[in-house]
Order: structure tokens, then sequence, then C-alpha cells
């Protein structure tokens, strides 16, 4: 439990080096939060309130906290999400290779830490050189294109970087891409890119648009974006839309040993390249040529946002492999954002699927960067306080890339007379509940539940979403009629809807908009997802707080099927910890490991004595006693917390006692052992399938004829010889770095346990071996060199 006054506001004010287990616990919740709300409106709505760089200030802080405290990283960690979900009205293709995102440099220690990071990873000296490619990080939209036997038969978006956008019929009206390649090709080659937009084009564009009278794009990525998005193929083929080739997606052979490699075969088979681009030995290489491109920006024909840097080696990229969202070889190295000022006309209260009021800002249009915006985030009321942010404020507005900017501060040199400080409201603006704040939350939230018109069309909007079941036709505007009308309350009845119309008790043909045509698309669209959706999608589509699309697929994977799952709830339900543990591990100054170390010393009836023994020292403090207890882990300081929450020996023996009791069952630590689950998410997992009307939902489904699809297991891992098993590593290794084997193992499916059981099946012991492989041998376990077990996993 946090101080009273470690409000989100007042933490993010501290050095992440100064945060205590508990306030960067408190933080990372906060941060969780607030990011998976821009998330949401950036990925699924298109109406984003946060600029790149303010979005990315958040994801830094949230990553420099996961990096001090990694046994705090939430379940639904920022860190681990990527990208967005495809869109309505294309088919859909599934990347043969994931399009992942890059992580971000914004300073120039970023770049030295991310070529350290490199040489620790791979074990490498502090002086050993590494050569990499610097290239302009375009401000466009992610493609891939698939070439079979030299000639174009696939385009496709990013999507969410598993699943993405058929676009082929309008990416071949785009004149930079090669419809047939000059032999010689692999057989199969995938080549990544980027579309943009040139900015001479992109102007002369919007010119024309304004003089016929018709909308204009707000800057180029926007353009680009809309226009390879067109569905009819005429309309991206009057754009002038642009193509820059710089990365491979899937090959049946290798085309070179190096990126630059790769770059100059892609020049040969005519792809334009991203330039000015060059070949760097180091950090302070990469930071010249970052500095020089800097310098260039404005003379570029087109938008850049930083500079990417890639290992060039691509032996070593694949040996640095990837984590959960990103490649470890590259990071984009983000320029600074653009700042400008203007008035705030007022604030206005937005209320979103869980409750939660978000306050965005109303400006006076100003052009930041070349773009015109009128709206900006505030964030919550801890943000506006702490900047004290009021109506008819001159305020500072921060823009980067392409999304609605924040405001970052006041003039108040130039405030007007009169006025005075915002008051958060404490009713819910939609339906008039009272908004309530928890105190470990940055939100204030709606109590209204499902009464709350707002809330309600927020979870129908996310049902349908792109990353859920993605029902074309169902959008925004639609649920938004649909509910007021009555004719969509809940999930389920979208499922009903045509049998309703069969039986003449709604109509749908006949409403504005609606023709028959129309109408027979959207029961198409959805007879197609009550056909089959994945389980991970439909996971994710009940709008569980904190089950974010990463932490539904590990629950798709761990659980498999629908009724698995289901069961799984109720036996995790079952094993839920008790009151007296849950207070222990909440004590502040104790932690986890402390608590654990703590109940395990009690569990053995031979430590219960020694506890009596001091019952009879009335002259002993209870944290002296503590002390000389000397149970391992609980130090002076969690001897001090103990002390002042229990008070007496007595009632501290009984408390212990009762948690000990008290302690999760297996079903419930086998749901927080799932990768990206942990406490929190178990916690709303488990308070969503405890309640009676959310499992009627669910049968809802069923009766409405909707298949849940069972999972896949990862391929990789079903065809890994050490697939299911339990490794552990020791000693000193000489191929490779510990981290490089764990992630090797990781891949294949194995399990990295830092400690030999019972349980543990190979023990690698590099040089200098010692304990473990001692207790290794006495308890049967298989010992494997370092070279066996290259062996091994090379089978």
């Amino acid at each position: 439990m946090t101080d009273l006054f470690d409000t989100p506001a007042n933490l993010r004010a501290i050095p992440v080096e100064e945060l205590t287990v508990e306030q960067a616990q408190a933080e990372l919740a906060a941060l969780s939060k607030e990011i998976a709300h821009h998330d949401r409106l950036y990925h699924q709505m298109d109406k984003p309130e946060i600029s790149d760089a303010d979005y990315d200030a958040l994801v830094r802080r949230n990553n420099a906290i996961e990096a001090r405290y990694p046994e705090l990283r939430r379940a639904d960690s920022p860190s681990l999400r990527v990208g967005a979900a495809p869109a309505a009205g294309f088919r859909k293709v599934r990347h043969a290779v994931p399009m992942l995102s890059l992580g971000n440099a914004f300073a120039e220690e970023d770049a030295h830490e991310f070529v350290a990071r490199i040489r620790r990873f791979l074990g490498l000296p502090d002086d050993a050189p590494i050569e990499f490619v610097a290239e302009p990080k375009i401000d466009g939209l992610s493609l891939s294109l698939r070439y079979e036997d030299g000639r174009l038969v696939q385009a496709a978006t990013r999507g969410d970087g598993t699943e993405g956008e058929d676009v082929t019929a309008n990416v071949r009206t785009i004149r930079d891409v090669p419809q047939q390649l000059p032999a010689p090709y692999p057989a199969v080659l995938e080549v990544r890119g980027e579309v943009y937009m040139n900015r001479d084009d992109f102007l002369a564009m919007n010119r024309a648009y304004a003089e016929k009278g018709e909308p204009v794009f707000a800057n180029p990525r926007n353009a680009a974006a809309g226009s390879l998005r067109q569905k009819d193929a005429k309309i991206t083929a009057s754009r002038p839309l642009c193509f820059f080739g710089y990365a491979l997606g899937e090959v049946s052979e290798p085309i070179a040993d190096t990126q630059w490699g790769i770059r100059e075969r892609l020049r040969g088979w005519g792809f334009h390249l991203n330039r000015p681009s060059n070949l760097c030995d180091g950090a302070e290489a990469l930071l010249t040529h970052y500095r020089k491109i800097g310098e260039q920006r404005s003379a570029l024909p087109f938008d850049i946002d930083g500079v990417v840097y890639k290992v060039n080696s691509l032996e070593l990229q694949q040996r640095l492999g990837f984590v959960s969202r990103a490649p470890r070889w590259a990071i984009a190295h983000k320029f600074p954002a653009e700042q400008a000022q203007t008035r705030l006309k007022g604030i206005t209260i937005q209320v979103g699927r869980t409750g939660a009021l978000t306050p965005v800002a109303e400006l006076e249009d100003i052009t930041v960067g070349g773009v015109v915006v009128s709206r900006a985030t505030l964030h919550n009321e801890d943000e506006i306080a702490r900047k004290d942010i009021r109506i008819g404020d001159l305020v500072i507005v921060q823009r980067a890339g392409d999304v609605i900017p924040q405001i970052v501060g006041v003039v108040e040199s130039q405030r007007p007379a009169n006025t005075e400080p915002y008051r958060f409201p404490d009713h819910c603006p939609v339906c008039g509940s009272l908004a309530v704040r928890e105190p470990d939350e940055a939100v204030r939230r709606c109590t209204g539940g499902l009464i709350c018109g707002a809330q309600a069309k927020e979870r129908l909007r996310h049902f349908v979403s792109r990353n859920a079941f993605d029902i074309e036709g169902l959008g925004e505007k639609t649920i938004e009629e649909f509910w007021d009308d009555g004719l969509i309350r809940s999930p389920v009845d979208i499922f009903t809807l045509e049998k309703r119309v069969e039986e003449g008790a709604i109509a749908i043909l006949g409403r504005p908009g609606w023709k028959e045509k129309s109408v027979e698309n959207l029961f198409s669209a959805i007879n197609q997802r009550r056909a089959g959706i994945d389980l991970h999608r439909f996971v994710f589509a009940l709008g569980i707080r904190h089950i974010g699309e990463v932490t539904a697929k590990s629950l798709a994977r761990h659980y498999v099927s629908l009724d698995s799952l289901l069961t799984g709830m109720e036996r995790a339900i079952a094993d839920m910890p008790g009151e007296a543990w849950l207070d222990l591990h909440a004590l502040n100054g104790l932690g986890p490991v402390k608590a654990d170390a703590l109940l395990a010393w009690f569990s053995d009836p031979e430590n219960l004595p020694k506890v009596d023994f001091y019952a009879t020292q009335d002259a002993l403090r209870l944290e002296k006693i503590i002390k000389l207890l000397g149970i391992k882990k609980v130090d002076a300081r969690a001897a001090q917390a103990l002390a002042e929450r229990y008070g007496t020996l007595d009632a501290w023996k009984r408390a212990m006692i009762a948690a000990a009791g008290a302690q999760p069952g297996p079903a419930w630590n086998e749901l927080v052992a799932i990768p990206d689950v942990g406490e929190v998410a178990a916690e709303e997992l488990a308070g969503f399938f405890r309640e009676r009307h959310n499992l009627d939902i669910i049968q809802g489904f069923r009766e409405a004829g909707v298949t849940v699809l069972d999972a896949e297991r990862p391929k990789a891992a079903a065809n890994s010889p050490v697939a299911g098993k339990t490794v552990v590593f020791t000693g000193t290794l000489e191929t490779m770095s510990r981290t490089e084997a764990k992630t090797r193992a990781e891949a294949l499916g194995a399990k990295v346990a830092g400690s030999v059981s019972a349980k543990t099946d190979y023990l690698i012991a590099g040089a200098d071996a010692g304990s473990k492989a001692t207790k290794a041998r006495d308890l049967g376990v298989t010992i494997l060199t370092e070279q066996e077990w290259q062996a091994l996993i090379a089978g």
C-alpha cells in the first residue's frame, strides 16, 4: 500500500531509481491503465488524444520502472503490445513472419545503452566492434510485398503484426512497386517497407482538393494511409504514393548476409531506398549520422520522425532475436517534439468502457508542425491540478507525429483575470451516477455500470473492434444507432439480429442508410464470426480489465479451449488466496518475496516453539523478537513493518498462522504463472468469472451458435526436442551469454528455471559449475555440457 500522498502525478515526479517497490507497483498500475486507454483510442477508434512523443514518454517511464523492478512487470504491460488490428473492409492476411514495431530511443544516452545492451546480450567486450546501418525513419504506413517466382502476388499492411489487410489491388497502382523482379530472385521473397507521400506532392494534392471544396488531409502520413486503404483502387491510383523498401519477411533462400547487402539487392531489383543512410561502427558514429540527418530533415522531400539503427550482420540479428514486440537488434531514435501556444476554450469529459472519465482540451485552432489541431489530451484530474490548467489559459501544446497533441504547460503571465481552478466532475456527465476514484488509481470512474449508456456503448464497440470480433458493418455509428433504438443491448443481441428481423420483431431494412445489400452484408459478416472466432479474440472481446491482446493470447495458448478456460477459472477461483494472506502481502515494507519466506518458516511446525519461547520475554519488543528469530530474508525493515502492523507477539503469531492457511492453491498459482498474467490480471479474471451474469453471457453466445475455436500451440515449441522441459543453466557459457541461452531455450518451448529441483529435466553446466551441479547429481537430473545442449536443440 502506498503512502496517502503517493498519487500517480506525484509518483511520476520521483526519479525511477528513488521509487520504492510499493511506489513502483502503484505507478506501473497507473501507467498501464493510461497507456491502454491511449492504445484503444489510437488502434481501435482512430481517435488518438496524445502525441507520439508523449505516448513514448509514458512507455519509456513504464519500461524504466520494469527494468529496475522486473518482478513487478504486469500482465497488461505496454511493453508487450504491438501495432493496430487490421481494418475492416479488406480481406485479412496472416504474415508468414510477424511484422513487429521498433523500440524507441529519445536521448543520446539511449543510443549508447542500445549498443551496450547488444554487447552484453552477445557476451562481447566493451570495445568489440559492431557495425550498424543507420536509415531515416519514414513517417508512413508499413507494407509487406510478397513475390513468388519474381511476380508480385500479394501486398498487406502490418495490421497487428500477425494479421494485416490485403491491399494488393491498390498497391499495384503505386509506380515505385515493381510488379516483376529481374532475375535472379528467390522463389519466395517478402519485401518490407513504407508507403509514403512526398511533401510537395501532398501539398499540391491538398491545394487541388481545397479548390474543389473537398476535405483536405492533415499531413502526408494520413494521406498515404487513407489512399492505400481505398476500396476503389482507381482512387489510390490518383494519389501520388511512393514506396521505400528496407527489410525482408519470408524468404525461401538467403539473399545476403548483411542488412546493407539486403539494401543493395533491393536496389538491384528496382526498389527505391530510404536515404541518406550509412554504415556506422558504434554509438558515436550512429549519433553523428543522427545529427546530420536532423540538420537535413527540413530539406528532405519526405517527412521523417527519427533515425533507425540496425545491426548490420544478419547472423548477429538472428542471435539477438526479438522481445515480445520488437527486435533486439534495431531501435528508432526519435527527433524531439514540436510545440506551439494557443487558448484553452473548454474541457470536455469522455466516458470509456470501464467508466473512466477522461478530460479532453478544446483548443483554438493552432498549427503545430504543419498540422492544424483543435483538441489535446489532459490525461486525468491529477495532471490538470499539477499543471494548474484553467479554461481561458494560454497553453503550450506539444505534438510529434500525426496525432492529437498534449498540453505540456501554461503561460501563467498570460492568464486572464478571474480564472478559477478547474473542478473535476464527481458525477458522470452521461448518466449522472456518482464518479469515484480508488486510492490506487489515476482515474475517476462512473459507478453506473451497464445503466450508463456511454459504458454500454463502449463495451459493445470494444466487442466488435478490430482485435476482437471484428464484424464489418458494425462500426461506431452503427453501434450507437442500434443501441439508441434498442436493437442491441448486449453482445449476444448481435447474433440474434437476423432471427429477430426474420420474426418481424425488429426492422433494419429501410432505416437511413440501410438497403437490402448492406443488410445482407451485415448478416454475412455476423455469421462469418458466428461460424468461428479464435479463442484469444473471444477472451479479449469480453472486455475484462487488464486483459489485453497479449494476455488473451497467453490464456488461449495455456488453456487451448473455452471449456478448459472456464474450468481453469472455476478452479482458480476456488484456490484464491484468503484475506490473511493478502493482508500480509500488501504490507508496506515487506513485499512478496519476504512474505513467502516468512510463511514458509511458519509452515514448519518445528519453528512454532521458537516463537512461544519469546512469549515469556516481556521486556522484548516484537520487532526485536522477529530479528532474533533469524527468519531468512526477513530483514530489519520487514521486522519493523510487521511489528507496526501486528503490535504483539500473540497477534503476530495468530496472523501468520492464518496467512499460512490462506495461501493460494495450485490452480491459482497456475493462473498467476501463465506468461503475461500475474496477480493483478488474475484477480480481474476471477472477479469477471465469479459473476453469474458474465457466465450467462458466455452461455448466451453458445445458444446463439457462436463457435469459439481452440487455440493452436506454437509450432516451434511443438516440434522442439525440449518443448515442455524444465532446464537450468549454471556456470560460465562459452559460445553465448546466459541471456541468449535462456532466450533460445524459451523460444523452443522450454521452461528456464533459476534453481534445480526434482522437476528439472536438464542442467546445462558451463565452466566452474558449482552447487547446482552437485544438487542435480544428487537428484538424478540429466547434466549436459554446453556442446551437448547445442547438439540437442540443433536436432
